[in-house]
């Protein structure tokens, strides 16, 4: 994949952006973005602005204008189309995470929008419901917004960070940071996902993971996985090439 787009990218830079605004477009389309591997697809481009042959802020506009556009087209079938939406039988098998996204959205309507463009399932399913609960424009566009401008560079950032790992000459120095950085980056999704089940593990309702991450055990994990993390970020800042990693990536960022 990322070699296509790397093959892609070098005819034209134009393309290229036109390209993310359409991978950010079908990963927000109403019930395409459940098909799509798009967390992956936004990673590889996040791959190649770390390594320079993309713009951030230029891919960071494209991503936001394909995300704007496909939530309020998802917004609208869900508005125009909602009566033989939920008769529709490929909807039915989520209909579970539909029932949970309306009653998010009719108590807390600003947050859920916001939110549900962070998490994978509901990312494309949030716009859908909304209008299909005839959720006001006017409630729906600030949340969308705010979503849309915060989204894109979030989902970006393991691939910066790959790519901008990747300009680093190879060494075996290089290679031990590499992984060190690997490993990091691997330690704080799991420190913050662990912590976020905790935190809502007095409102949720139990499911699959209960069984494997019971409060007590959850509890415990988490305070590993949050000193593991502490390690591994205090040996990563004492590597020798982070001031290198660290130029690189600022370079990335300012350009």
């Amino acid at each position: 994949m990322e070699a296509y787009l790397q093959h892609l990218v070098a005819q034209s830079v134009g393309f290229a952006l036109a390209l993310v605004c359409v991978v950010a477009f079908f990963e927000s389309l109403a019930l395409v973005g459940l098909l799509l591997p798009g967390t992956v697809m936004m990673a590889t481009l996040g791959a190649l602005i770390g390594s320079g042959q993309v713009g951030l802020y230029e891919a960071w506009l494209a991503a936001g204008v394909g995300c704007f556009l496909g939530d309020w087209a998802s917004y609208f079938i869900g508005r125009g189309f909602k009566e033989p939406l939920h008769n529709w039988s490929f909807l039915k098998r989520y209909q579970a995470l539909l029932d949970k996204t309306g009653n998010a959205l009719e108590k807390h309507s600003f947050a859920t929008v916001i939110l549900g463009r962070f998490i994978g399932p509901t990312r494309p399913l949030v716009p859908l419901v909304a209008g299909m609960l005839n959720l006001p424009p006017y409630k729906f566009a600030p949340p969308n917004i705010v979503g849309c401008i915060t989204w894109p560079p979030v989902y970006f950032l393991p691939g910066i960070l790959a790519g901008v790992a990747i300009d680093i000459p190879h060494s075996s120095d290089s290679t031990l940071f590499k992984w060190l950085l690997f490993t990091t980056v691997v330690l704080i999704w799991l420190s913050g996902w662990l912590v976020w089940r905790w935190v809502r593990s007095s409102k949720a309702k139990a499911d699959a993971m209960t069984k494997w991450l019971p409060l007590a055990r959850l509890r415990i994990i988490t305070a590993i996985s949050l000193a593991a993390t502490a390690y591994s970020i205090f040996m990563l800042s004492k590597q020798p090439l982070m001031p290198i990693y660290a130029h690189l990536l600022h370079h990335v960022i300012t350009r």
